[in-house]
């Protein structure tokens, strides 16, 4: 998107269905205010993908539908190929924070017709880790924020710098503040042992951040966990 910098805004529609004129009309005429984030990360490049280069399929695994009734070839079966995802552990927003590369726009990023501002996280350690903090509305006008937790691991567990572990989705008038709570799935903060071929919660420092995306993290504090 070489022309993302000269807009104020972008909107992604997806598929928005039969209703979807209505809605982005909605949201670009202000009636309301958006609060939608995205599931996905935008990079700035295909450079910047895991994998750049499309592998494409050899002559023998494509059928050819320059002969008579291609779909029997298909049907007898074509050779397979192979696809290598080397990247391992290092899937989506991953990727970006383990390999250092800027985005464009971050897994977890929206926009909205008010700012939100974040404070006073409390992380209590123990089975299943509490974590609280405070959203707080801080534009001219009311709005729903979704607010996203990210851990990270220990050292030693040899992860990506952070993995989404919670959000909560918070209404807010303007100059409003709310207290979130939010219950983190020991699982999630656990990586798959395949020797034990279990989830294990490797003992050790973690680190708990609270945001409004991937790339947005202004709270921090670590605890220990056994």
């Amino acid at each position: 998107m070489p022309w993302a910098g000269q807009v104020s805004a972008i909107l992604e529609a997806w598929y928005a269905g039969s209703g979807g004129s209505d809605a982005v009309a909605n949201v670009l005429f202000g009636n309301v205010n958006p609060s939608g984030k995205l599931p996905l990360t935008f990079p700035r490049g295909d450079a910047d993908l895991p994998h750049p280069q499309i592998v494409k399929p050899p002559a023998e695994s494509i059928a050819d539908f320059q002969k008579p009734e291609p779909w029997m070839q298909i049907a007898a079966g074509l050779k397979a190929f192979q696809v290598t995802y080397d990247e391992g552990v290092k899937v989506g927003y991953k990727w970006y924070d383990a390999e250092r590369k800027p985005v464009l726009f971050p897994f977890g990023y929206g926009l909205s017709y008010t700012t939100y501002s974040y404070s006073n996280l409390r992380v209590t350690a123990g089975k299943t880790p509490h974590v609280v903090f405070t959203v707080t509305n801080t534009g001219n006008r009311a709005g729903a924020e979704i607010a996203e937790v990210y851990a990270s691991l220990p050292a030693v567990a040899s992860e990506p710098p952070k993995r989404l572990v919670g959000w909560s989705k918070i209404q807010l008038n303007a100059g409003e503040s709310k207290e979130v709570a939010i219950d983190v799935d020991p699982k999630y903060l656990s990586i798959y042992n395949v020797d034990q071929h279990g989830w294990q919660l490797i003992p050790g420092e973690y680190g708990f951040m609270a945001g409004s995306s991937s790339q947005d993290l202004p709270l921090k504090e670590s605890v220990n966990l056994n």
